[in-house]
């Protein structure tokens, strides 16, 4: 009798290790109530995908911000419009709910724009069973559903009463507006009152299993250009002429590749140009150029972007490059600019102790423990402007496939998890004393 009662105690260990610990009776009719909201939040979905915010489209944008305003200010929030017209771009949504001020202060970060803007043949939503197909379904209207019905959620079950949450939705995610000092001191500023951060970015997904994002490479861009003697194609290599531009932008492109590199990190060209003249569109998104077969070419230009895994890395890799740059051919000049776009965000203790708390969710659930994404399966995000300030946590958006391509998808199966995973998570966090 004594081995039965030791087998049963090591058998119940084991279930409770397999599937955690027993969710509390809030937390239970958290996850009743959360059952109940994938219709409507995939209704919002559609509200929000069936309008145009492309990031150049300010009316469009603001149209869904003032949605979210509506539909935050429902749940008890003090919701109000940023507008960003100062760097050519829509404005914010910055809504506020306070607590009791005693567990963590947590801040929720989204984005109202899309990359598709209105002269997109992409633009309606259209539902197939299980799955839907429209412009930012997945990245990230999606994902503001998610947000939106978790919220309402806890505040149904009065689990929202307590916490001290901050909701920051940028207008120009996509294309962030300039200088970015402006355009992110809205988020900064959350994060200065703020202990940890949830991004509603799409949920990655790797052979059909969760995966956790603690992390998001940086994301900058490069120019180089390049100056040679223009001259007749017969001196190439001489005293006099030199190996001209085209030469000198080659020899800088194959260093980059061979010597700048480092785990973690990748660089691409994007833009290649070399002749006798360049010239730039004014958006510097094209260019053209003219040369012949027997004439050194005199400019070259070339511009890329650079992805790290932290802004260590990202400075070491700039020196790097800078060095490059600065070893000419003979008879030939080069520069290289860098701007700054969207730093890193590292995968730090911190942020994995949050996965860690996620996991124990996902177990309670009966949910498969979400393993860490590789940070190069994941590009640059709004979350990486607060990185320095807060513990974060990156995919509460919905799963899905073709994210900034026409035929973009959402698994509407992910809304039920990714809400309960959500509601939870915000409840324990504003529970946990700071």
């Amino acid at each position: 009798m004594r081995l039965r009662i030791i087998q049963a105690i090591a058998f119940g260990l084991a279930c409770q290790l397999a599937h955690g610990a027993p969710l509390s009776a809030l937390e239970k009719k958290i996850t009743r109530l959360a059952s109940a909201q994938d219709e409507r939040a995939i209704a919002l979905t559609q509200r929000l995908v069936d309008i145009n915010s492309g990031t150049r489209n300010l009316k469009g944008v603001e149209t869904v911000g003032r949605i979210m305003i509506d539909e935050l200010s429902q749940l008890g929030f003090a919701a109000r419009w940023v507008p960003m017209s100062s760097v050519g771009r829509a404005g914010h949504v910055v809504a506020e709910h306070v607590g009791n001020g005693q567990g963590r202060r947590i801040l929720l970060i989204g984005h109202l724009d899309t990359v598709f803007e209105p002269d997109s043949p992409f633009q309606h939503f259209v539902r197939r069973g299980d799955t839907a197909e429209g412009p930012g379904v997945n990245d990230m209207k999606g994902g503001l559903a998610i947000m939106v019905s978790a919220l309402r959620t806890l505040k149904d079950s009065g689990a929202l009463t307590d916490a001290t949450v901050t909701v920051v939705l940028s207008g120009d995610e996509e294309s962030a507006g300039a200088p970015i000092n402006v355009s992110r001191a809205d988020l900064i500023n959350a994060a200065s009152h703020s202990d940890v951060a949830l991004e509603f970015e799409p949920l990655s997904t790797q052979n059909g299993h969760d995966m956790g994002s603690v992390s998001r490479r940086s994301s900058s861009t490069w120019t180089v250009r390049t100056k040679g003697r223009a001259a007749h194609s017969a001196g190439i290599f001489s005293n006099d002429v030199g190996y001209g531009a085209a030469y000198e932008l080659s020899r800088i492109l194959d260093a980059f590749r061979r010597d700048a590199g480092e785990p973690n990190a990748t660089y691409n060209v994007g833009l290649l140009l070399a002749g006798g003249t360049t010239e730039l569109r004014a958006d510097e998104a094209a260019g053209s150029t003219n040369g012949k077969a027997n004439i050194v070419a005199g400019e070259g230009f070339a511009r890329g972007d650079l992805r790290t895994l932290s802004n260590e890395q990202t400075a070491r890799i700039e020196a790097r490059m800078s060095d490059i740059v600065q070893q000419h051919l003979p008879g030939t000049e080069a520069s290289i600019e860098f701007n700054e776009s969207y730093p890193a965000m590292p995968p730090t203790p911190g942020n994995r102790a949050l996965l860690v708390e996620l996991n124990k969710i996902n177990r309670s659930l009966g949910l498969e423990v979400m393993q860490e994404l590789d940070p190069l399966q994941r590009g640059a995000g709004d979350i990486s402007f607060v990185a320095d300030r807060v513990d974060g946590l990156v995919g509460f958006g919905v799963a899905g496939e073709g994210s900034h391509a026409p035929g973009e998808t959402v698994d509407l199966k992910s809304f039920d998890r990714q809400i309960k995973r959500t509601a939870l998570l915000i409840e324990r966090l504003s529970k946990t004393p700071r």
